[in-house]
């Protein structure tokens, strides 16, 4: 007797959703355990540093004659995305390669290592926007923001976050052993990034010999386009650049993680 296949090959983007869907089940019964890193953590940064340790900080040419609340507000939601982007792109993507191994189950359908790839981004870039959009509203009955240019910082905190979460991915694809490299990147990537990038205080202040650091770092690039669609003063040359350097980060991402992705499910 013949045997006829029920299955069907779905498109790309059908079969990265399904891949979002899946996040989603789970997400929606255990979003609480992930309340503070993906939102709790910004917003107290910026009731610490923002009020408490901002009410010492005179407006001065520092923050462009603005009070630090203002100065630093958009610059915090952008760091938020970033260490969420980078949280959920490591342990996370690891686990599907090792530990529960629904990578491998998932490949074993129609649904190819790239299409799980763009699932995977597309889940990432929602959290970061659900994290983004709670920390500008409750920001916003602080009285953070100045303007709505504030649901445009949203926008780019979701573009910096993306741009460092493809490569996060790429090297999670490329990590055998318990991720102990993720704990280096939090502490001499990440960390570092939130704390000399220009989130807290401008880059000028920074020795001129150790300022490309900054330059190089995706999060400066974020905080140079959250403040100035918010705060203004964003040229549209220097803003191209900004985009520029966070698209090729995110190519640049892509094109690694897809390799690494089909290198280790691809049997």
């Amino acid at each position: 007797m013949a045997v006829v296949s029920t299955g069907r090959v779905v498109g790309s983007w059908r079969a990265a959703w399904l891949r979002v869907e899946g996040h989603w089940m789970w997400y929606r019964r255990y979003w609480t355990s992930n309340l503070y890193s993906s939102g709790l953590q910004p917003l107290l940064f910026l009731l610490a540093l923002g009020f408490g340790f901002g009410s010492q900080v005179q407006p001065g040419a520092a923050t462009g004659g603005l009070s630090y609340v203002h100065y630093v507000a958009p610059a915090l939601l952008v760091a938020g995305a970033v260490q969420n982007a980078v949280s959920e792109s490591s342990f996370p993507v690891l686990s599907g390669f090792k530990w529960q191994k629904d990578y491998l189950a998932v490949t074993a359908t129609p649904i190819t290592p790239g299409q799980l790839l763009g699932g995977q981004l597309i889940w990432v870039g929602l959290r970061i926007a659900l994290a983004a959009v709670a920390y500008a509203l409750i920001a916003l009955l602080f009285g953070a923001w100045l303007n709505g240019g504030a649901i445009l910082v949203v926008l780019v905190g979701i573009v910096t976050g993306i741009a460092c979460a493809a490569p996060i991915m790429a090297v999670a694809a490329t990590t055998y052993d318990e991720g102990t490299r993720f704990t280096s990147i939090f502490r001499f990537v990440v960390m570092p990034m939130v704390l000399f990038a220009g989130t807290f205080f401008p880059i000028e202040q920074i020795p001129l010999a150790v300022r490309w650091l900054a330059w190089i770092s995706p999060l400066w690039h974020g905080n140079e386009l959250a403040r100035g669609v918010t705060l203004g003063g964003l040229e549209p040359l220097p803003a191209v650049g900004h985009l520029a350097f966070l698209a090729a980060l995110f190519a640049g991402g892509c094109l690694a993680a897809r390799h690494y992705f089909y290198r280790r499910l691809v049997v």
